[in-house]
């Protein structure tokens, strides 16, 4: 892909009332990533309902949302600084979030989680920051809103910074910065502000730029088989690079048997003479020799993978029959599909209070977030979400239909 085109995926969360959409707003407006026509918009409808300018009408589409004053939808946008491109996927709620990032709508590579500096920690600022504790997100931004309504006071800001270092920390979530911004103002948004001398930190703007992309084309080569074709004689594997890249004459591994193999030729669809290939194309490749392949193999540039017929992960269950012990699943994960079982559950959540609901339970009920043992009838491969998505992301089916979404840490 080429670099112009990239944009890092950002997810904002935090609870209710304390400034997500705002701040979407602020972004889109200060990078002038918001149409005059739709700013024009923004206004009239504050004018109308008594406010002053409302950057959170930027996301709000319905006439309910602008009359409620409430976001009540999922939404992406994207904006635009001299450095990147960036896509920001805003979920209202903490049920929605977790949906959508196990079930793998969105790949968030940073967090930004926003808080109140009037009201601090709030529970769903809790639930939340537990998410991307458990999905393993490493990139995170504090933001500690509102700093107008404390008086810009340093005081405040120094000791709500200690309040949520230290219960990030319990969650194992170090965050890179946290920020005194004011949404609503501007304050410290795109330019630092002058009624917060005391601080010397970045903008958002300027701490979102220091944070990397994943780039998993660097990654060492994942290409989950998913068939096999016979083109003019040969054997033909097609699939689509989901990590890494590879080249023609390369020597790689074939898992989970861990069989060395040597690529003869890679192909292109409209393409001739092909020598190499990247991360999110779609090819087809010979290899020499007539080792033994089927759909659901991995070819590999590497042994770091982890290869195991138990797999522990984190899932939160769709399905509104439930699960219940003994019940059979079906574990897809890329091209791979292996029956399996949830040998053990270590503990379930609800997800609405992020509250433990019982450990060693025998069941999981609709909409709850369980930390799971699977054991598989073979071995697959897998790698963390937070390292590879693709080969860390994974559905549970039963019956044929899906009923639980799931992450690997």
């Amino acid at each position: 892909m080429p670099e112009e085109e990239r944009a890092l995926p950002i997810v904002i969360v935090g609870h209710v009332d304390h400034g997500k959409s705002t701040l979407i707003g602020r972004l889109l407006y200060d990078t002038q990533s918001l149409p005059l026509d739709k700013y024009a918009e923004i206004q009239k409808t504050s004018e109308m309902l008594g406010k002053r300018v409302e950057f959170a009408f930027v996301m709000d589409c319905l006439e309910e949302e602008r009359s409620r004053g409430i976001t009540i939808d999922t939404t992406q946008t994207f904006f635009k600084t001299p450095k990147r491109r960036y896509v920001i996927i805003d979920a209202p709620g903490h049920k929605e979030f977790l949906k959508n990032m196990i079930t793998g709508s969105s790949q968030a590579e940073v967090a930004v989680l926003i808080i109140d500096s009037f009201e601090g920690i709030r529970d769903q600022t809790k639930r939340h920051a537990y998410i991307l504790g458990m999905l393993g997100l490493k990139q995170v931004c504090v933001l500690l809103n509102k700093i107008d309504l404390v008086d810009y006071s340093k005081d405040k800001f120094e000791e709500l910074k200690g309040e949520i270092t230290d219960f990030l920390g319990r969650l194992n979530i170090r965050p890179t910065f946290i920020l005194p911004i004011s949404a609503i103002l501007g304050d410290n948004v795109a330019t630092p502000s002058e009624k917060i001398p005391w601080f010397d930190g970045p903008t958002v703007l300027e701490a979102l730029d220091t944070f990397k992309e994943l780039k998993v084309e660097e990654k060492p080569l994942r290409f989950p088989i998913q068939d096999i074709y016979r083109i003019d004689g040969e054997r033909v594997l097609v699939g689509r690079i989901e990590a890494g890249h590879l080249k023609k004459g390369e020597t790689l591994f074939l898992l989970p048997n861990n069989r060395k193999v040597t690529v003869k030729s890679i192909r292109k669809f409209l393409s001739d003479d092909v020598t190499t290939a990247s991360f999110e194309e779609s090819i087809g490749i010979s290899l020499k020799g007539r080792p033994r392949v089927k759909r659901g193999q991995i070819l590999s540039a590497d042994l770091s993978s982890k290869i195991s017929d138990r797999i522990s992960a984190n899932i939160f269950w769709m399905d509104p029959a439930g699960f219940h012990t003994g019940d059979s699943l079906l574990f897809r994960c890329v091209t791979q599909e292996v029956p399996c079982r949830i040998e053990k559950i270590n503990k379930k959540f609800d997800p609405a209070s992020m509250e433990l609901i019982e450990k060693d339970a025998f069941s999981i009920e609709g909409a709850e977030v369980a930390d799971v043992l699977l054991q598989l009838e073979e071995k697959v491969v897998a790698d963390p979400f937070s390292e590879i998505p693709e080969m860390g992301r994974f559905v549970l089916e039963k019956d044929g239909r899906p009923v639980a979404g799931g992450i690997i840490p």
